[in-house]
């Protein structure tokens, strides 16, 4: 393990990756962390530290979306919206939004699970970001959340409920608490998370648009208000664009912290660490340096820890990924547990007794774009300058087989092999832009004469990607630079992708090894 830092002092972001939507509580020493996963599974992420600057992800509470069905293929929008972490008579408790369908809960006894089916707890269509709270001083349970105007034909207001302390079911039809629409200049109020501090309710959520916004905060001495607010975070002259939506915590000592994320084009949004206090006058927190967003600041006064990040590397012991993996869409329900009979309906990953991924060439009508594949295995692209490199062995001897690295937003790029109809392989390096129905070539294919490849992306300042390949003699630059793009709400994915022409029976299997990610 390696040495706990010598610095005293931390810089932001302190999660360099797309972790959208961050909320954070504290149970004794520990520090827990979950943000949005929208329509890739597993969903819920659960990130631990104890020391609110390095994180690990230690697992996701939630297995598969529902409805299932729902969810068969990829819905990269949809799907988990702005979850609220909380722990309550002994239980972790996760509260989120699924703008088509309403609001849903989730709890275990330990981080780590298990963890309950999703339960609806208010249906409904534009019911976004809940977030509820356990008044001990009452015995009350309440819960806010905002408004997707897509959905509900409007937003910019936060609606609050009474509770069943069970946290199964609300008790009322709601209320509107905050009416922004009557606070001038003030516009897309959403992202609530709800507090008790001395003797008010605390609402902090932001406005005015996740990459040109605020953080405000609003107060009042009863649950339905009224309630007064001020901007407590804001851009000013600093490169922080937006500071938007997140969490406050106290450490053990008293200190109080806020993590928020800021939207980064393609790489999503990144989470940063503000330092908080509370006026001795007035009674408001203030964030940051007097209300901006601070680049760095003095670590948080915790027991030094080892450095540590979200894994990204994998050499897929005996066949399984890691924690860090997540596809584009509900995998077949017989493959919870990876398949090896071979059957391409049963998995998509196969089990096996040595490293190395090995995924099924899934039979597809939609080879001719990515987009559409649910069994894209992805993980985020890190916030900053980065070497990606996988080695791929493509066994399958179907025509047309195909699989590959790739980089996946609204326009994609990828590059890898395919099988050629008298046997083959070939080198390929395709894509698509935004608006394309098809990819096309990005360069001349060329033979793999021992269908084997090491595939590597350079991502460099701006996500900008360049492709290059190694079939036994050195790396050999392929195409033009590609300039990564994000889908809406999420950031750009790196992706592993095994598929083959619709048709009957098995069409065999790729296999990945040594996946790396560097620092350029």
């Amino acid at each position: 393990m390696s040495a706990a830092p010598a610095d005293t002092t931390y810089r932001n972001p302190v999660l360099n990756a797309d972790w959208s939507d961050p909320d954070v509580i504290r149970v004794d020493d520990d520090f827990y962390l979950t943000a949005s996963s929208f329509g890739r599974v597993p969903g819920l992420p659960l990130l631990h530290s104890r020391d609110l600057v390095n994180w690990t992800l230690v697992g996701h509470a939630l297995e598969r979306l529902e409805p299932e069905s729902e969810f068969a293929a990829p819905r990269h929008d949809r799907g988990v919206w702005a979850p609220s972490l909380r722990h309550h008579d002994d239980r972790f408790w996760i509260f989120w939004g699924d703008p088509d369908q309403g609001i849903f809960q989730v709890n275990a006894p330990q981080i780590r699970g298990p963890w309950t089916r999703p339960h609806l707890v208010k249906a409904g269509k534009g019911l976004i970001d809940p977030c509820p709270l356990w008044d001990e001083e009452s015995g009350e349970a309440y819960l806010v959340h905002a408004w997707a105007r897509s959905r509900s034909g409007v937003n910019n207001r936060l609606t609050g409920h009474r509770m069943h302390p069970h946290g199964t079911e609300l008790l009322d039809e709601g209320k509107v608490i905050v009416d922004a629409d009557r606070i001038p200049g003030w516009f897309t109020l959403e992202g609530p998370k709800l507090y008790r501090h001395d003797g008010r309710f605390w609402i902090l959520a932001p406005a005015g648009g996740v990459e040109t916004g605020w953080q405000g905060a609003f107060r009042s001495r009863e649950f339905f208000g009224p309630y007064e607010e001020k901007v407590v975070l804001e851009q000013r002259d600093t490169d922080v664009n937006g500071p938007h939506q997140g969490g406050w915590v106290r450490t053990p000592s008293g200190e109080d912290w806020f993590l928020h994320f800021q939207q980064r084009g393609a790489y999503g949004r990144v989470v940063h660490l503000q330092p908080m206090c509370w006026e001795a006058a007035g009674g408001w927190p203030v964030l940051g340096d007097a209300g901006a967003p601070v680049a760095g600041h003095r670590r948080p006064d915790l027991p030094a820890q080892p450095a540590a990040a979200p894994a990204t590397d994998d050499d897929f012991p005996r066949g399984r990924y890691g924690r860090q993996w997540q596809w584009t869409a509900n995998p077949p329900p017989s493959s919870r547990l990876c398949s090896s009979r071979g059957d391409p309906h049963e998995g998509w990953a196969v089990r096996h007794s040595t490293d190395g991924l090995r995924l099924t060439c899934v039979r597809t009508a939609d080879t001719h774009d990515l987009r559409r594949l649910a069994n894209v295995l992805t993980q985020r692209l890190p916030g900053t300058p980065c070497t990606v490199e996988v080695e791929l062995r493509l066994d399958s001897q179907e025509p047309g087989a195909r699989a590959g690295l790739a980089v996946l937003g609204d326009a994609y790029r990828w590059i890898g092999l395919q099988r050629g109809p008298d046997g083959t392989a070939h080198l390929v390096h395709r894509f698509a832009e935004t608006t394309a129905e098809r990819e096309r070539d990005a360069d001349h294919p060329r033979l793999a004469p021992e269908g084997r490849v090491r595939l590597r992306i350079e991502a460099g300042a701006g996500a900008r990607c360049r492709f290059s390949y190694d079939t036994g003699d050195g790396f050999r630059s392929s195409g033009q630079t590609f300039a990564a793009t994000p889908w809406r709400w999420v950031g750009a994915l790196l992706g592993l992708v095994a598929f083959a022409p619709a048709g009957r029976g098995h069409a065999g299997t790729a296999t990945f090894t040594q996946f790396r990610i560097s620092a350029a």
